[in-house]
């Protein structure tokens, strides 16, 4: 079966042991959405996905799944869950109630679910939300992960990012039911791009009267709100900005580490991806030049799958 027809797949952990989490509630028989590629082994590479991603990587990111690019299923076994408290398959956010989550948490679902699987050793990957949960288990599974390629995503999250959040939960709280949602995408989709990139892809009108960054600002908010839960945005938004790992933690990580920052990124700045890199004892750092923000990495890549196979592999 090639990439594309790979099923989603489906466990229920936690059945005979609770999950204990940060905030001190237990949770058990929690189901947990995944997708495989390749044959099965004891080591695999470990994807994780974006804030509004899923478990179907051949959907989202093709530059970097298939026959000689990172994610090679002929040679490799890659694994790609849907996070704890999302909203394409696994126990969501709705399901769970008012249960704050964090990154950490999410982990350890990712490590009960490796154990499901027979994976002993991963190389992570993670871009974006991905790339943050990628430094969440380079410190709470540190004997699972062996190397880990971390994309436009600092350590922590600044200020900044942490108000672009609070804007967004602010309007899904204002307007329940599906308008606060459209609103927080318009508000996270200007900060995944760039100005020098809008000025080249949403100039002038598409429809009369209308300028084109509105329309694609419009468009994105329902895309969004087809798709997607706002309670799971609350929650996962809230956990990102609650990650804040110290200096200290990040000089205990031992594993080499691949940073990428991307040149024009205004939600996560370049120097920021390569300050937080700085600190780990024995990372990589390397800038994905493009005009197209945080999002490059999923519509610009250029020589990125490049780097990313070179390291994961070597």
């Amino acid at each position: 079966m090639d990439e594309a027809g790979c099923p989603q797949q489906e466990a229920l952990l936690f059945r005979d042991r609770p999950l204990l989490l940060d905030s001190g509630q237990v949770l058990s028989d929690l189901r947990v959405a995944y997708h495989t590629y390749g044959e099965a082994r004891e080591d695999a590479t470990l994807v994780l996905h974006a804030l509004t991603g899923t478990s179907a990587v051949h959907e989202w990111w093709p530059d970097f799944l298939g026959r000689g690019r990172p994610l090679d299923p002929t040679t490799d076994y890659i694994v790609c869950a849907n996070v704890l408290g999302g909203c394409a398959g696994t126990t969501s956010a709705a399901e769970l109630g008012d249960v704050p989550l964090t990154l950490a948490d999410m982990a350890r679902v990712g490590r009960a679910l490796l154990e499901h699987l027979g994976i002993t050793r991963v190389r992570v990957i993670g871009s974006s939300m991905g790339g943050l949960l990628a430094y969440a288990w380079l410190l709470e599974c540190p004997d699972l992960v062996e190397r880990a390629v971390i994309i436009g995503a600092p350590a922590r999250h600044s200020p900044w990012a942490i108000g672009l959040n609070t804007a967004a939960r602010s309007a899904i709280r204002a307007a329940p039911g599906g308008e606060g949602l459209k609103v927080a995408r318009q508000i996270a989709m200007l900060s995944y791009r760039s100005p020098q990139s809008f000025a080249v892809t949403q100039t002038g009108q598409r429809t009369r009267g209308v300028a084109a960054i509105t329309s694609y600002l419009e468009y994105q908010g329902e895309k969004l709100h087809a798709r997607f839960c706002e309670k799971t945005y609350v929650t996962l938004t809230a956990a990102m900005d609650a990650f804040q790992p110290s200096d200290a933690d990040l000089r205990s990580i031992q594993a080499p580490v691949l940073a990428v920052g991307i040149s024009s990124d205004v939600l996560y700045p370049a120097a920021e991806v390569q300050e937080h890199a700085a600190l780990l004892p024995r990372s990589t750092y390397w800038e994905l030049e493009s005009i197209h923000g945080h999002d490059a990495f999923l519509m610009d890549a250029g020589e990125l799958p490049d780097v990313v196979r070179d390291f994961l592999h070597r």
